[in-house]
This record gives C-alpha cells, structure tokens and sequence, in this order.
C-alpha cells in the first residue's frame, strides 16, 4: 500500500505550527491578494517562516495563487512567482491557464498544482495539465471513488492525484461560483467569498386563491439554510482511500480555527496510521469520535460512494457544536509544572478539559481544581477571553508541550 501525504490548511504560520504538530505531512497557504482566501492569507515573512520550519521538519508547503486573473494582475503574479520560486515553496496551486504559463517562466524549479476550482473531472483534463506542466492535479470533490481510481490507475507514473476528504462543500461546483459577486459584491473568484450560501433565508410561497399574497415557508426562527451543504467527511472510507491509489489526501478550512485544525488532523493523522499498520483489524468509528468534537455542520460522504447520492443537504441551521469548544493553546511549562494557557473562551473551577496529546488518539481527561491569575499567581475561579490574548496558569496531569490544543466539553 502506499500511503497517502495528508494534506492540512494553514491560514496562519501559527495554524502552520499547529498541522505541523499534529501530524500533517504537508500545508498550504496563500499569497497575500492572489489566492481564493484573501481574508486568511499568509504575509510573506510568515510564509518565509513557514516554509522554514516545514522543511526542517522534513515536510512541505503548498501555496496558492488559484484566482481567476485580470490581465491588470500579471505583474503581480511575475513577481510573486519569482519570489516564490526563490523562497524555495513545493508547489504553486493554480486555476487559470494563464498563470501556469507564467508560472513555468517565472518559477520553473517550483511544482504546478492544478486546484480543485479548475475543475479537474476525468483523466483526459488531468492529461491536458500534465502535458502543460503540471505535477499535480487536485480533482474537482464531485467525483466517485470508481471514477478517481479509473484516474489513478490510467495516468502517468510522474503525475499525482490530490483530492478533498474533509471539510467543507460549496454549493456550486468545486467553487465556480457566482452568488456572493451578485450578492454582496465579493468575487468568489477571486478570492473574497462572502459565503451567501451559509447565510439563513426566508422563503415564502404565494398562495394559489390569492394573487399577491405570499405566506412564509418557516423552518425555525432563524429561518432556513437551504443552500448550507454538509461538510465532507472520509474518515470511514480510509480503505478505500488507499485503494484508488491517491496521492495526497486534503483537509479543507483555512478559515478555520486551531482547535478545528488540530481536531482533523490529528484523527485523519492516526487513523491512516493505524490502517497502514494493521488493516484487518481498523475500525473507523475512534477517529470518527474524535473528529465529531470539532464538527459545525452536518457530514456527508459526497458522491465518493455513491454518484446518485443526493443526501448533499443540511438543514440543521446554526452552524456551531453543542458538546465541545477550544479552551486554549499551551504557552509554556515552569520549572514547578505549572502551564500557562492562551485561553480562546472562558475557564472555570470544575470546567471539564481534554487535552490533545499529539501522539495518541484519545485525549486526556481532567477536571479543573484551580486556576491562577497569570500576572500575579493568584487563585481565581474563573477566567474570561479579553479584546487582548488572555492567559491563565493551571496544573494538567500530563506533561506537555507549546502548541498543545486544549477542549473544553460544554
């Protein structure tokens, strides 16, 4: 079996450390104004950083300059693929035919990926970018595991395969989508989504005796999140991802918090390891525990399994989890084993906590029994999230290390 690099978001240097942490092979990032999240993308002396420490670590990154151009931005594109090149990144992910043509002049030690948005659905369009350059293809999330295996098995030896296994869908096709330029003025396309397909809408319906008159169609008082698709989720489907042969497995959510972050990869983490190593025995539904602290909507294995299915749809409404939420972010350790926690929402005495050890899949549960003032030492009974980075100290029951990602179960 060849086992698949798993692939993570990195929005931030600090999101980068995190995926780094928690098993991710690989990160991707985008460039400041050219990649489809330019409300997340990396300034370049993180990205300098970042592609320092992944490649000490053995590992790679991928960025990102998958808008759809104007020819008003080629000059920024020249410079940035020549900067990108210098700085030494692994791959540049790419939509538009027109930049990978630049790209190869400007940036020719450096790998083309073809992103997901270019729509890559059948073998023929793979051999179209292989054939202009490109090392990679990442295929459109619409596609069967009977159709990508057909893929896998049919290409050339030097062209590899990525696809989506977790995160979110857009409601339009791998992102082709045109709703929130219309809607609120931000091109999708151009790296400025404003999601309108998360957004709660009001349907009314006109009633058949009476011309003019409309009667609300209500699903709850926030209204209805008819165009909210379920997130992806292929944890269950491990086997099978070793069997179509991919290359690169990828977790979407640059957006995304930490705690989401280290959530996903850490069980996408163990559980393709512990497939590799024993897969007679691989049962899926550990991971899926894991993984299901860290979900905002519905899940859905997409068509992978099923071309027909039609289960893509999720009504739940508010997009958030009821059982868990990021407590924090250790800091340090003293020399007295007290850890000093970067807290995301609020603390208190007897607030259950787990801590996610990076190494094993199953966190460590406690319960906290007291709290210190971070300046003065101080106990105290709780602690709140202020406009600034807020800190607390606490004694945990096994040691750790910075960057340890700590729940709270709600």
């Amino acid at each position: 079996m060849k086992k698949p690099e798993l692939l993570a978001p990195a929005g931030s240097y600090e999101k980068a450390k995190i995926a780094f942490l928690y098993g991710a092979d690989a990160v991707y990032a985008g460039t400041t104004k050219l990649s489809l999240r330019t409300r997340t993308s990396m300034e370049f002396d993180d990205l300098v950083e970042t592609v320092k420490l992944a490649h000490s670590l053995n590992k790679k990154v991928y960025v990102a300059m998958n808008i759809y151009a104007r020819d008003n931005e080629y000059d920024l594109i020249k410079e940035e693929a020549k900067y990108l090149d210098g700085l030494g990144v692994d791959g540049i992910i790419i939509s538009d035919g027109g930049i990978v043509d630049v790209v190869k002049e400007y940036a020719p030690n450096t790998e083309i990926h073809i992103s997901t948005q270019a729509n890559v659905t059948s073998l023929h369009n793979a051999m179209f970018w292989y054939k202009n350059g490109a090392k990679r293809v990442i295929l459109a999330r619409e596609l069967s595991k009977d159709e990508i295996k057909y893929m896998t098995d049919n290409k050339p030896e030097d062209l590899d395969i990525e696809m989506f296994v977790h995160g979110a869908i857009c409601y339009s096709y791998s992102g082709r989508c045109y709703m929130s330029d219309y809607m609120a003025g931000r091109s999708a396309n151009h790296g400025d989504c404003a999601q309108p397909c998360r957004w709660a809408y009001n349907i009314y319906a006109e009633e058949v005796n009476k011309p003019g008159e409309f009667m609300p169609v209500e699903y709850d008082e926030r209204g209805t999140y008819i165009f909210s698709s379920k997130d992806m989720c292929l944890v269950h489907d491990i086997p099978s991802l070793f069997d179509i042969n991919v290359d690169s497995l990828k977790i979407e959510g640059r957006l995304k918090t930490e705690f989401y972050l280290a959530n996903v990869v850490h069980a996408y983490r163990h559980a393709l390891d512990d497939y590799e190593k024993d897969p007679e025995n691989w049962n899926s539904e550990k991971y899926f525990v894991e993984l299901d602290k860290a979900r905002t909507r519905g899940i859905t294995d997409f068509f992978f399994n099923n071309k027909e299915n039609k289960d893509t749809q999720d009504f739940s409404g508010r997009q958030y989890n009821p059982d868990y939420e990021f407590a924090g972010i250790v800091v340090d350790t003293d020399e007295e084993g007290i850890t000093t926690i970067e807290i995301r929402n609020k603390l208190s005495v007897n607030d259950k906590l787990e801590i996610m050890l990076p190494e094993v899949l199953e966190p460590v549960n406690m319960t906290i029994d007291k709290l210190y003032d971070f300046e003065t030492g101080e106990e105290i009974e709780t602690v709140n999230p202020g406009v600034k980075e807020q800190k607390v100290k606490l004694v945990l029951p096994v040691a750790v290390k910075k960057g340890f990602v700590i729940r709270r179960v709600k």
